[in-house]
């Protein structure tokens, strides 16, 4: 039981932050119709008993599947497995990732199924899966990271130049969406396994980071790739309205529990079904073990359900109302220190980021301390957040004119940057863009979006995940040549770093 307490003690800091402002908003600001409150504060109470429960059951049933298949795959001691199991894997997961989930069905919401959801899941699901099987290649061949994502973020340049506005910021969306709660415990647990075919235990430590960098630039590849084809460059959008006037509180959720849960069955079968087919050829688990793994597969299931629920239900409406509420007003500095706010409340309660800084603390032996990276985070994100709303205040300026030159740093200093440090930065993308960010903030520039004049919500309300997913390379790889520099003037030799 301490291991579920600690686990809702992790999940309430994450989603109470962003329900005491939404209800401060509401007695000043924004107020909010009676019946979307009690939606939104029941959607709340779905988030924190879903993302717990399924954080639990990653813990118990994704994780080790993730481990025993990665020991698996070292034991082949063959390439070509490898790259099979890579591509196998890396689509199933993605499919079963549950922010991604939130992105499409918001992508769809907006497109009014022009860009189905079906068809979003999918298309990334097969980048990530290309990608992830060049990830644990590269680890295999011990081919340099920072040379690796220069040649994915080059062929991702190139691309840009075609892609349409539409699916620019989808693109990158959906990069920090797939680096998601599922998604990164079961990509690392895959990654630790492979490092392990090397020898050389410092290439396996540094090994161990990178490898969701390199898997969550498949989704912006893949979903840039399906635009060029498509020449989808006439789509417009627009929130849909009539369910956030609805004055009934348990329809919504009635509605879209059976399609959800339908969903959800779908996306984990195939991970359930591989697990199974591996336990009588290879992994031949005791009765106990492997009753607490299909255990963890239900409680992930059960997770995923309530959490999606309470997202599409009753939370990302609020997001959206808020968002539209704000932006109305006759001071857009509102809106924007609204952003700043909620950019901060959620990396700094994001628990995945406390792991992080405990990490990055003792990688550097106490140099670089984590209440200072913590803060580093928080402002940047904070900043990404508001730039995001001042981009869509601002005709003039587009999403590429923040993502251009932040990429083109962030690989410039892959160069410089001690290599664990590359690894942790890029990683730490995926870290920072977390439930909150894919599910309210969201929401939030998109209703800003709608209530903009002259703004496009395909084309402004999305890339908010992109920014805050970028943040993190820029702070954390500066953070790595301060430690660099105080390495060299207290006379250590970091070469190997």
């Amino acid at each position: 039981m301490s291991v579920i307490t600690s686990k809702l003690v992790e999940v309430l800091y994450s989603v109470l932050p962003i329900t005491a402002i939404v209800m401060l908003l509401n007695f000043t600001l924004t107020p909010i119709d009676t019946p979307l409150l009690i939606r939104f504060l029941l959607g709340a109470i779905l988030i924190v008993i879903g993302l717990t429960v399924f954080l639990f059951g990653v813990d118990i049933g994704i994780t080790p599947i993730g481990n025993m298949m990665g020991t698996a795959i070292v034991k082949s001691n063959k390439v070509w497995i490898v790259i099979v199991a890579g591509l196998f894997l890396g689509f199933f997961i993605s499919i079963a990732e549950p922010d991604l989930h939130i992105l499409a069905g918001q992508v769809d919401a907006v497109t009014s199924g022009l860009i189905s959801k079906g068809i979003l899941v999918v298309v990334v699901s097969i980048g990530i899966a290309v990608l992830f099987a060049v990830g644990l290649t590269r680890i295999v061949y011990n081919f340099p990271l920072y040379k690796t994502l220069t040649v994915l973020y080059g062929i991702i340049l190139v691309l840009a130049l075609f892609t349409s506005p539409e699916f620019m910021a989808i693109s990158f969306d959906a990069s920090g969406a797939t680096t998601g709660a599922l998604t990164v415990p079961f990509v690392l647990a895959l990654a630790w396994g492979v490092s392990q075919l090397k020898m050389d235990s410092k290439s396996s430590e540094e090994d161990s980071f990178g490898l969701v960098a390199i898997v969550s630039t498949g989704a912006i590849i893949s979903v840039m790739i399906m635009s060029i084809l498509a020449k989808t460059d006439t789509i417009t959008g627009m929130l849909p309205t009539a369910q956030a006037m609805s004055t009934s509180i348990m329809a919504p959720f009635l509605q879209k529990l059976p399609l959800i849960a339908g969903e959800i069955v779908l996306a984990l079968a195939p991970i359930l079904i591989t697990f199974m087919v591996f336990q009588k050829i290879a992994f031949k688990l005791s009765k106990t073990a492997l009753r607490r793994v299909l255990f963890g597969m239900l409680f992930t299931f059960v997770g995923l359900v309530l959490l999606l629920l309470g997202v599409n239900a009753g939370f990302m409406e609020v997001g959206s109302i808020v968002g539209f509420k704000m932006a109305s007003l006759d001071n857009y500095w509102y809106v924007i220190g609204a952003g700043f706010i909620l950019g901060m409340v959620t990396i700094l309660a994001e628990p995945a980021v406390n792991v992080l800084t405990h990490q990055i603390e003792e990688v550097t032996s106490g140099y670089v301390n984590r209440k200072v990276v913590m803060i580093t985070l928080a402002l940047g994100v904070a900043l990404a957040v508001a730039l995001s709303i001042i981009r869509i205040l601002t005709p003039g300026i587009q999403l590429w004119h923040y993502l251009l030159p932040g990429y083109l740093i962030s690989i410039a200093l892959t160069h410089f940057v001690p290599k664990l440090f590359v690894g942790i930065a890029f990683d730490s993308g995926g870290v920072a863009s977390g439930p909150m960010t894919a599910t309210f903030i969201l929401a939030f520039t998109q209703g800003v979006a709608e209530a903009v004049e002259g703004a496009n919500v395909l084309i402004d309300g999305f890339g908010v995940i992109a920014m805050v997913a970028m943040t993190p390379l820029i702070a954390l790889q500066i953070l790595g040549l301060v430690f660099k520099i105080r390495s060299k003037k207290g006379g250590v030799d970091d070469n190997e770093q």
